[in-house]
């Protein structure tokens, strides 16, 4: 039995703000140490799937560096397929970029083919969850399936995110419908899919030629399938699993893993969860400073005074002098200065934090109000920056001179316009 995996890796992700205005969203650092796209990655090779496609298209070059040749997932081999990223490319036809999931798929089908296998996975490179895959494929195989969707129950008042099934009590799937206004449920698809190759080469081919199709998987390529009537099952998966697709999301992600028990057991040495890592001194808390709940990564230094509560740290972090940061993620080597206060903030790369500088607030209950700081920004000395602000990327000074008393109001925009 041969299957081949299909990350699906080109998602700009636009709703996670300015976290994706330098990278595409699988290349979002994640737990201190990861990047999203590690746990589809990790996923695979945990379940003895050494045959992975990647599918990237949005500024993918943060994702080519980190996985490269994929030898910490131990992807760097030929025999078995290994690991290959591909982008859109113009051709003797007039291909250009996807227009769906599944017109990624087939502008990429002379790579699925290749070895031939008998399965393919298609796989989301921006989901936090641990799947064994081999369990998934095998359950395909059992019910004879052309086609089975991972699905999760969620809340119905968020239900209409995503794709909406109706199962029958053999988990055959009757009915499905792409993000509904109306959800008839809260069976909701998790965007992992396993095909039976014949099945799924057909398809494409013959969604190629549908001019009003909008090629895309949820919306066209499984619909279609239940219409026909084709061996479409659920899978039902019972573990932790979230799209990290907005801000709160990913805030709330991060607090799930300072959970007791947490979302995802990141020390089970059964599943690891594998990255490429930077080599970085230890982490040094200095006397007087206080953690608290908090997962800190190699590199980081936290000065005397400081506090630092429900939070987390990524590579290389600088914590000042009687700062404060509290459920806030914190990533590679940002910098907070002195007397800083840091209060349920998503901080990018290289961001500064002026000395006594205030960013960001816990809100009243029912609100998340998170704060994000694009890369590379400077937010000024004695500075504060209201809950629920997004601040863009390689900001100085000069842009916030205009802000009377040094204060950024609440849910305010400076240098960022949510526009690509």
């Amino acid at each position: 039995m041969k299957v081949k995996a299909v990350i699906l890796a080109g998602g700009e992700g636009t709703r996670l703000a300015t976290l994706t205005s330098k990278r595409a969203k699988p290349a979002v650092p994640f737990a201190g140490k990861y990047r999203i796209v590690d746990f589809a990655l990790s996923n695979c090779v945990n379940s003895n799937i050494f045959d992975v496609l990647i599918l990237t298209q949005y500024r993918p070059h943060s994702l080519n560096d980190h996985i490269e040749h994929g030898r910490p997932w131990d992807l760097d081999r030929s025999f078995t397929g290994g690991v290959q990223i591909l982008q859109p490319f113009k051709g003797s036809k007039d291909t250009d970029w996807y227009a769906g999931t599944a017109d990624a798929v087939t502008q990429n089908l002379n790579f699925v083919r290749r070895g031939r296998p008998d399965y393919v996975l298609i796989l989301s490179g921006d989901h936090i969850y641990e799947m064994d895959y081999d369990v998934l494929v095998q359950y395909h195989r059992d019910k004879g399936a052309d086609a089975t969707i991972c699905v999760i129950s969620v809340p119905l008042d968020e239900a209409n995110r995503y794709g909406i099934l109706a199962i029958d009590d053999d988990y055959r799937v009757n009915s499905f419908v792409e993000k509904p206004a109306n959800p008839p449920s809260n069976l909701a698809s998790m965007g992992v899919y396993v095909f039976t190759y014949s099945a799924l080469e057909r398809l494409l081919n013959e969604d190629r030629e549908n001019k009003s199709s909008s090629h895309d998987f949820g919306k066209d390529i499984i619909p279609r399938m239940v219409a026909e009537q084709m061996e479409v099952f659920a899978y039902p998966y019972g573990g932790y699993w979230i799209d990290v697709g907005t801000v709160d999301a990913y805030w709330e992600a991060h607090m799930d893993l300072l959970s007791s028990p947490p979302s995802i057991n990141l020390n089970d040495r059964t599943w690891v969860i594998h990255t490429r890592s930077e080599e970085r001194p230890p982490v040094y808390i200095a006397a007087g400073a206080t953690v608290r709940n908090s997962m800190i990564t190699h590199g980081c230094v936290i000065s005397e005074g400081a506090l630092v509560e429900r939070s987390i740290l990524s590579p290389g972090v600088f914590v000042g002098p009687n700062a404060v940061i509290r459920e806030s993620v914190i990533l590679n080597d940002a910098y907070i200065e002195s007397g800083a206060v840091v209060e349920r903030c998503i901080l990018d790369k290289i961001v500064v934090i002026g000395h006594d500088a205030q960013v960001g607030s816990i809100p009243a209950m029912g609100e998340l109000g998170i704060t994000c700081v694009g890369k590379n920004t400077h937010v000024p000395a004695g500075f504060t920056i209201g809950s629920g602000s997004t601040l863009g990327t390689d900001l100085r000074m000069e842009m916030f001179e205009t802000f009377r008393d040094k204060v950024v109001p609440n849910n305010s925009k400076v240098g960022y316009s949510g526009k690509r």
